[in-house]
């Protein structure tokens, strides 16, 4: 089990990795079971929050009743450029919250929101991050070339990179984890 410390670390980590990405493909679970994923448009907010996700929404969407009656999601995020992928998992809530709203605004959402922060539709998807897993390549782009290939031609090589799976404190005490473990051990 990882300390304290190393679960802060492995945190900032991963917004570190999300901290330029522009749109992510959030998960939900529609009204016959099924998993929709669509794009939203992201933006990380002033705070230090290392807790929780923040996207806009239309509060007449097909998502938002989809997250009423299953909030747990996924949120994946990409960025091919630097080898570096991100998923991350936890429940969403739709709120409205007009101060939450000014301080994570930018221009571009007017093509969503034409009367902006006045929007009658306008809410907040907040997701609370139950955990998270990471793949990420810091090496450089020549380098990866010569090791895809390498590992093409067989010399028993690999693609280097980190991956880890990531759960917040939160999902440590979760009473559903606490069962799973109890029945695991009996």
């Amino acid at each position: 089990m990882s300390s304290d410390s190393d679960r802060a670390k492995d945190q900032d980590h991963v917004f570190k990795l999300i901290k330029d990405i522009q749109f992510a493909m959030l998960t939900t679970t529609d009204e016959d079971g099924s998993l929709r994923a669509r794009p939203m448009a992201y933006k990380q907010g002033d705070s230090d929050s290392k807790t929780e996700l923040w996207f806009f929404t239309r509060t007449d969407s097909s998502k938002v009743p989809e997250i009423k009656k299953h909030s747990h999601v996924n949120v994946s995020f990409s960025n091919p450029s630097h080898q570096s992928y991100v998923s991350i998992s936890g429940r969403a809530e739709v709120i409205k919250d007009k101060a939450k709203a000014k301080e994570l605004w930018n221009p571009y959402l007017k093509a969503w929101f034409p009367q902006e922060l006045d929007d009658p539709h306008l809410g907040l998807l907040k997701v609370t991050i139950e955990g998270a897993e990471y793949w990420d390549s810091a090496s450089s782009i020549m380098v990866r070339a010569v090791g895809y290939v390498k590992a093409a031609f067989g010399d028993g090589s690999t693609l280097e990179g980190e991956n880890k799976k990531i759960l917040t404190s939160f999902t440590l005490f979760s009473p559903r984890l606490c069962t799973c473990i109890s029945y695991t051990l009996k």
